[in-house]
């Protein structure tokens, strides 16, 4: 394809999708410049228009992790088969099953289309178990773009809760309320701020979507216990972490048990998927079973299914060793003047910053400019990156050590 084909397939996307994009991230507002039109991917490489192979640490933003490519075979068989078919179909079951096996606290869920629908429904089911309006939320925490979940944080517990976004009404916003991640204390007073009126308490076990922010020692045991005595239900939105930092994903790896669990991204292996789960008791809840009204035309699709079960088929426990060791040498290997780096497993941000961050406040102090000299530097060396200071890195059972040093290869420059 020449560049003028290229130019040409820009202007028609900024003619036809808002930005020209969509999905915002894509647009590269961050960072500055124009994305590569990329068109092909295999393993931990992506190929542009004009053929130019690029390392790609965006995965597809997280469901990747066994590379581009890796169950397109599955997708294939399942999709000839033909369906969806209006029913339950044997893949749905399989696929529960294994998420059942990994995660013991999701006794029953529910498959639907995207983790923003998860996030949304499972809120839902937290609110008519618990006859409670308000949530707390953290700052920087992204839990898709349901009304109820972008709202921005205030200066403590006092501060009212206020719209991220424009058409999102001061009512709805006013549901949420806004602690600071790794900060126990801001959670305990937002709780007993409003006793007897918080369903529940949503978080990203790793922080992933304000650059990658381990929890502190004890953070999530600290949301177990206050989430528990407050009456409030604790949920993991493991969109992210999810069978990626460990097989039974951050609960597993941090050893705390949510109530509801929000899923997506790798249990579709690449296709639209999200899914939420919980105690039996709790999902019984929702229709047909329960009261609480949710469906999706689309939801388990069978090629979505397929695609998740290879998946998890090949998450073996010798390709978690691989990927935690190649992700480890990268971590190692990335020495950069100014900044630092944070590693959850496979998942990495290269902070722009002296100290890793502990919150989204800490985390927005970083150099965004180094970052986007930074990013460009390696886009030009043939390494795709997250294009955001406050994105994780995604590394693949792709990765193997020739990527690992070609990848640090060009970030010494």
């Amino acid at each position: 394809m020449t560049v003028a084909a290229s130019l040409d397939w820009r202007e028609r996307a900024a003619g036809l999708f808002p930005g020209g994009v969509n999905s915002p991230v894509r647009a590269y507002q961050a960072v500055g410049g124009e994305p590569p039109l990329l068109v092909r991917g295999n393993g931990a490489f992506v190929w542009d228009e004009a053929g130019r192979r690029y390392i790609d640490y965006v995965g597809a933003f997280g469901p990747l992790l066994l590379g581009h490519g890796a169950v397109a075979e599955a997708i294939a068989t399942a999709a000839a088969l033909g369906g969806p078919f209006g029913v339950t179909s044997p893949g749905e079951v399989r696929l529960a099953e294994m998420i059942r096996m990994r995660m013991p606290s999701v006794e029953r869920v529910r498959f639907v289309n995207s983790g923003t629908e998860a996030a949304m429904s499972a809120l839902r089911v937290a609110r008519a178990a618990t006859g409670r309006d308000l949530i707390v939320k953290f700052e920087g925490g992204y839990h898709g773009h349901a009304d109820s979940l972008l709202v921005a944080a205030g200066s403590g517990a006092a501060t009212l809760s206020i719209p991220d976004s424009a058409g999102v009404t001061q009512s709805v916003a006013a549901q949420t309320l806004v602690a600071t991640y790794n900060d126990l204390v801001s959670v305990e007073a937002l709780l007993q701020a409003h006793p007897g009126q918080v369903a529940a308490v949503i978080v990203e076990p790793v922080a992933a979507n304000m650059g990658v922010v381990a929890p502190l020692s004890g953070f999530l045991a600290g949301l177990r216990e206050l989430s528990t005595r407050a009456g409030a239900l604790l949920i993991f939105d493991e969109v992210i972490t999810g069978f990626r930092v460990a097989p039974g994903g951050a609960q597993e790896l941090y050893g705390v048990r949510p109530d509801l669990t929000v899923l997506g991204k790798i249990i579709g292996g690449g296709l639209p998927v999200g899914a939420y789960g919980g105690r039996a008791e709790l999902m019984d809840l929702v229709a047909p079973s329960g009261p609480v009204y949710q469906a999706g035309t689309l939801s388990g699709h069978p090629v979505v299914m397929a695609a998740g079960e290879a998946t998890l088929t090949q998450l073996t426990p010798d390709a978690y060793a691989k990927i935690e060791k190649e992700s480890a040498r990268l971590e190692a290997g990335l020495q950069v003047d100014g900044a630092c780096v944070a590693r959850v497993g496979s998942l990495l941000t290269l902070f722009f910053r002296e100290q890793q961050p502990r919150n989204f406040r800490e985390a927005k102090a970083s150099d965004t400019r180094g970052f986007a000299r930074f990013f460009h530097s390696m886009l030009d060396a043939g390494v795709v990156l997250p294009p955001s200071q406050f994105e994780a890195w995604f590394v693949s059972a792709g990765h193997d050590s020739s990527v690992i040093d070609a990848t640090l290869e060009a970030a010494r420059g």
